[in-house]
Formats: structure tokens, sequence, C-alpha cells
């Protein structure tokens, strides 16, 4: 299988466990979603003069298109850690850098678009953010192991 495509299934997994792990936090602490990824939508079309329609069509076009910025974090991440060679390093190792590279790579535009100041959060919002990108990079790391 090629590095590409391992890239691909293995983001994807682990994008699947991140948002698991976010919907079981949301549920288990009645918390509510984030509109930091329909935000970086909206703020994406306001810098290119894009036009996503009145409020409805506008609302529902970022809450389809929010999710899928993540999806592309996710496998550009795992397409990333590829690229760099990380996938010969223990699962332990990928699995801490694959989540720091996945909390970068989604913080960092949201941070720059300024839809959100990490240095204004609190442990709490800090730890909201760490254990889905831990999961994330637990999965990559395993999926990526899984098909080598």
């Amino acid at each position: 299988m090629r590095p590409t495509s391992r890239a691909l299934i293995a983001g994807a997994a682990g994008a699947s466990a991140l948002n698991a792990v976010t919907y079981l936090d949301m549920a288990v602490r009645a918390r509510p979603a984030s509109s930091a990824a329909e935000d970086s939508v909206a703020r994406l079309a306001d810098l290119a003069h894009v036009d996503l329609g009145d409020r409805q069509t506008g609302g529902n076009r970022r809450a389809g298109l929010g999710p899928l910025l993540g999806y592309v974090t996710s496998v550009a991440a795992a397409g990333g850690y590829v690229a760099a060679g990380g996938r010969r390093l223990p699962t332990a190792v990928s699995a801490l850098a694959l989540t720091g590279l996945a909390m970068i790579a989604s913080n960092g535009p949201l941070t720059a678009l300024r839809v959100t100041d990490p240095r204004s959060w609190s442990a709490t919002d800090w730890a909201t953010d760490l254990v889905p990108h831990l999961a994330y990079g637990v999965v990559t790391a395993v999926a990526l192991r899984a098909l080598r």
C-alpha cells in the first residue's frame, strides 16, 4: 500500500476517534458543541470574499464545511507525518508526535484566523482540546503501524 493511502486511511480513522471522544465528552458533561470549525469557515469565506448565502443557507454551509475542515486537517496531519518519515518510530512516540501535530494543525489556523486564542484557555479548555487529539494520535499511530 502506498504511503499516501496509508496516511489517508489512518488520518480518517484518527478523525473518527477524535470525533467519538468529543461527542462522548459532550454527552457526559452536557457541554455544547464548539463553533470553532464553523467560525473558521465563516472567517475564511469573509477573507476570500465568498458569499455563503443568506442566514439559513450560510449556516447550513458552515455546518457542513466546518466538520469537513476537521477531516482535511486530520488527513493532512497524518500525511505530513508519513512524509516526514515518522511512521518508523515506536507507536507510543508516533502517537505523541501525531497528537502534537494535530493540535498545531488545528489550533494554529484557528489562532491565525482569530477564532480562538489558546493563551486565554483554562485548564479545562486545554484538557477538552488535548484528550480528543490524543485519541486521534493513538488511533492514527496504531492504524499506520497496522497498515505497514
